[in-house]
Parts: structure tokens; C-alpha cells; sequence
């Protein structure tokens, strides 16, 4: 019978044949332990010499690293396996044989393993952590399919930035100037015009040239925005769907997160609501902390972020930023004109902000001042203003970054694990 590791807890005891990679090896001599995976997971297999033909042996004995195979075996139970199976190996068949496969069982240099990150993915560890950032997209999708959001797809080629910054990778479309997007929150505000409840997922890119463990060139953003919505009904969204993703991983990747050594009662203690703290006495706090040169109207870097979700067990909002640090889109407070209906999700353990999001500016009037603010043009964003034009509501959005989310819910230091390919500063290749 044909079947997967993911399957074998399905056929114990019978014979099955599973079409795997020899991931590794070793031999005491009369026995051979052979380390398998197949895509679906991984399974040790025993190979007994007296147990099989002697061509079934020597074709075992010859296997390379990484070569495939067609094994066939009976499935036990095992309670000192990983995964509880193993496999009481009959037959072993070679379909391919790897020659001096680059990365072996020892200690690589991690810019050696990101030259090698098209093999990299095979390993035990870098297979749980996208295994956990699948799970994430997973239960992203069900989570706003059962709060009946509908997912619209934002364009990646844009006329103008998101946030009116300069951090935007130019192109040429045809004879028009053209930029990779920074967020696809703009147009889900006109989505959410349409559909009420919106989200998209996709890639964003921003070019700036930063080296630190947080930042990637290319990642990939869940962005919700929801019409006849205030800031603080946007916070309780956003706190349940965080709460939502880390159950979801804490039910369906207790091996992968086992294989990474993550400590659960980190991840257990986080259940919705989360506590909030004003960026007045956010400022406060890093002061009595120690951070004496940090001055109000000044945006918080890693250091200040780490420090400020150390005195909380939980993700915490940091609410209410000044005005002048915030994108020209967020609505004032309307008790305290310097500052903005906004908010930053600090993740707790040094994962520094995994959420954005705010109450969007719903008068024209006030946009319009805020275009001339920030020098934007109506040329480019005629079509936004005219959002406000016909039948402008309160409406408020948020946009979650996934690797960052990925590398806190596993416990990975760097984004650069996080995700597939990485696109950093200094790396296009693989």
C-alpha cells in the first residue's frame, strides 16, 4: 500500500510503501537507521540485516544523503519516536542517488546555508518553521472567512506609495513611472466601500536598506479593513484574530514546535484582550527604564520596543502615536488634535510590532489639508479622496506582518527563516 508519514498513524502494522529522501543515516553493524522524510514529515525506519534480502541491505548500506528512494516496511508504534511511528523497513528501492550533497550533518556557516537555502528547506528545522507559517496562512483564511470578510486582491504595480514615503522600488510601465507596493491598504479602503469586511494577502516591498533580524525586502502582509468601524472595535479585531492564529499553531503544530524547542507556556498565556498603553506613557516607561534621550515625538526603535513589552506578558498596544510620525492617512484623536487614532501590536520575547493599524480619516476636508501637508498630489490620488466624496463612513484597518508573526509563534531569532527565498539587502540569490 502506497501511503505518506503523515499517514502512517492510519496503518500500523500493515506493509506500506513510502517514496522518501534519506535525510540520514547510521549502522551498528547488523542494524541500519535509516532517518526519512518524504515532504508530509519525517520517520525513522529499521532495517534488520537478517530480516531482509542481502540485495535490500546493500542497497540501504550504499545510500547517499539525499538520495530518493522507494522504501517499503511494516509501521509500529513507538513511543521514543518523534512522531510516536516507525518504520520496520522490508525493501528499499533507489530511484536517484545524490552525490556529495553540499550541506551535511555538521555546523554551517549561516551564509553558506542561504546560498544552499533551495536544500536548506529540507531540513528538520527550517521544515517546521514553514509548516508553522503555513498553519498561520491557514487559520488567517479561516479566521476572516468566519467573521465574513471577503479577500480581495490589491494590484502589486502601483502609480504612487502607500504611505508617501521614498523606501519604493521603481520600474518603468510602458511610459508611465511605476512602483512595487508597499501595502495594499489604499485600495482595500475602496474595497471596503464595496464589501464592508475586506482583507487581502499578499507580497509588499520596501527598499529600505536595513540589515537588522526584523526586517525583509519582499514580505507578505494580511491587511483587513472594515467599514462602520472605530479604532477600538478595530483593537478587539485584532486582538482576537492574533489570539485565534496562536491557538491555531498551539493545536495544529505541536511536533513543529516540539522539533523547535519553543517554550508553550509562552504561547498558551496568550489569550485576547491585550493590555494597551498610550505612547505618552509608553515614553514614560522607557524613561524610568533607563532610555533618558528618548523625547516625545520621536518613533520607537527595536531597543524601545523590547523594552516596553518586557513589563507585559501578552502582546501589548501601543496606542495613540504623535501625528507627525503617522502616515497622512490617520484620524486625529478628535479629544487631541497631536495625536492619531492609531496603534503598533508589540509582540512579547524582543518580536518588536507585528501589527499596524488605525482609524482612517473619514472627512475630506481633513484629508485634503493632510494632502497638502505631506506634498502629496490629487493626480495620484484623485481616485482616494473621491473614497470620501461618495458616501464616506468611518472605516478602520490594520495590516499584520506574516514573517515576523512566523519568527515569533516558533521562536526564531531572524525573519530570514520565515519565509522561503528572503529577499535581503544584500541577497537575490537563490
Amino acid at each position: 500500500m502506497k501511503t505518506t508519514i503523515s499517514n502512517v498513524d492510519k496503518q500500523v502494522e500493515q506493509s506500506v510503501t513510502i517514496g522518501a529522501w534519506l535525510h540520514n543515516k547510521r549502522s551498528s553493524g547488523k542494524i541500519q537507521f535509516l532517518q526519512l522524510r518524504d515532504g508530509t514529515g519525517f520517520i525513522q525506519g529499521v532495517m534488520v540485516k537478517k530480516e531482509v534480502t542481502e540485495e535490500a541491505w546493500e542497497a540501504a548500506k550504499n545510500l547517499t544523503q539525499e538520495s530518493s528512494v522507494w522504501v517499503t516496511g511494516i509501521v509500529r508504534e513507538d513511543d521514543r519516536s518523534q512522531s510516536g511511528y516507525e518504520l520496520t523497513v522490508t525493501n528499499v528501492e533507489l530511484i536517484h542517488e545524490a552525490v556529495d550533497y553540499p550541506i551535511t550533518p555538521k555546523e554551517h556557516g549561516t551564509e553558506f546555508l542561504m546560498d544552499n537555502r533551495h536544500l536548506w528547506i529540507r531540513s528538520r528545522r527550517q521544515n517546521a518553521i514553514l509548516r508553522i507559517r503555513n498553519e498561520i496562512i491557514r487559520a488567517t483564511y479561516q479566521f476572516f472567512n468566519e467573521n465574513d470578510f471577503v479577500k480581495i486582491d490589491p494590484p502589486i504595480l502601483t502609480g504612487s506609495s502607500a504611505e508617501g514615503t521614498t523606501d519604493l522600488f521603481h520600474t518603468k510601465y510602458f511610459e508611465e513611472d511605476a512602483y512595487l507596493s508597499q501595502s495594499g491598504q489604499l485600495y482595500m479602503e475602496a474595497a471596503a466601500m464595496a464589501f464592508g469586511r475586506v482583507f487581502s494577502f499578499g507580497p509588499t516591498f520596501r527598499a529600505e536598506k536595513s540589515k537588522t533580524r526584523r526586517h525583509l525586502i519582499e514580505f507578505w502582509m494580511i491587511e483587513p479593513e472594515m467599514a462602520f468601524m472605530n479604532h477600538d472595535e478595530s483593537l478587539e479585531v485584532q486582538e482576537q484574530y492574533v489570539s485565534f492564529l496562536v491557538q491555531s499553531v498551539l493545536d495544529n503544530c505541536q511536533l513543529e514546535l516540539k522539533t523547535l524547542d519553543r517554550d508553550l507556556s509562552k504561547l498558551e498565556a496568550i489569550k485576547a484582550p491585550f493590555p494597551r498603553i498610550s505612547y505618552d506613557d509608553a515614553i514614560t516607561l522607557l524613561k524610568d527604564k533607563g532610555f533618558t534621550d528618548i523625547e516625545w515625538g520621536e518613533d520607537f526603535g527595536a531597543p524601545h520596543e523590547t523594552a516596553i513589552a518586557e513589563s507585559f506578558e501578552k502582546p501589548v498596544f501601543i496606542t495613540n502615536y504623535p501625528k507627525d510620525i503617522k502616515a497622512f492617512y490617520m484620524k486625529p484623536d478628535p479629544e487631541r488634535e497631536d495625536v492619531v487614532l492609531c496603534a503598533d501590536l508589540i509582540a512579547p520575547e524582543g518580536y518588536g510590532e507585528i501589527i499596524g493599524g488605525s482609524q482612517r480619516i473619514d472627512d475630506l476636508a481633513l484629508l485634503e489639508q493632510r494632502y497638502e501637508e505631506h506634498g502629496l498630489t490629487d493626480d495620484a490620488y484623485k481616485w482616494y479622496l473621491e473614497l470620501r466624496r461618495y458616501g464616506s463612513v468611518p472605516h478602520s484597518g490594520f495590516g499584520l506582518g506574516l514573517e515576523r508573526t512566523v519568527a515569533w509563534l516558533s521562536g526564531v531569532e531572524h525573519v530570514r527563516e520565515t519565509i522561503p527565498f528572503p529577499r535581503l539587502l544584500n541577497r537575490l540569490y537563490p
